[in-house]
């Protein structure tokens, strides 16, 4: 975690959570406290989440770019912050732009903030800019 902190961190759907698991939850809280970490229960995903991680994942699979807008959008992103509609539609192809755009966001080439849905609007930088490669 940023910092340093360290966080030790149960996940499970939160209809797989039973009474009994409450004692389970207190021990594993016990020992993060000895270890000097924090401790959460984590049931479940806030939902745009899910909407965030979708379109960047549907493009996680090595892809080929015939095109090479992939080094086009890494030189614009490394310019500076911008919305990721703008970035796109800077490019030869925005359509195809689109789909590497996403690929190397996937990739963490490319970085956005993941608390809001992945829009045109959405800022998006070069992650080696920020020292997040």
């Amino acid at each position: 975690m940023p910092g340093g902190g360290i966080w030790l961190l149960d996940v499970r759907p939160a209809a797989l959570i039973r009474d009994a698991d409450a004692v389970k939850f207190a021990a594993a809280r016990e020992v993060a406290v000895i270890c000097g970490w924090r401790h959460s229960v984590v049931v479940g995903l806030r939902p745009h989440v899910y909407s965030v991680l979708d379109g960047p994942s549907s493009q996680r699979h090595p892809m080929k770019d015939p095109l090479s807008l992939q080094p086009e959008l890494m030189a614009l992103a490394g310019q500076g912050e911008m919305q990721f509609g703008a970035l796109v539609q800077a490019t030869r192809c925005e359509v195809v732009a689109r789909a590497n755009a996403k690929h190397l966001l996937w990739h963490r080439r490319l970085a956005t903030d993941l608390g809001s849905p992945l829009v045109d609007s959405s800022m998006v930088w070069s992650a080696s800019a920020r020292g997040q490669s």
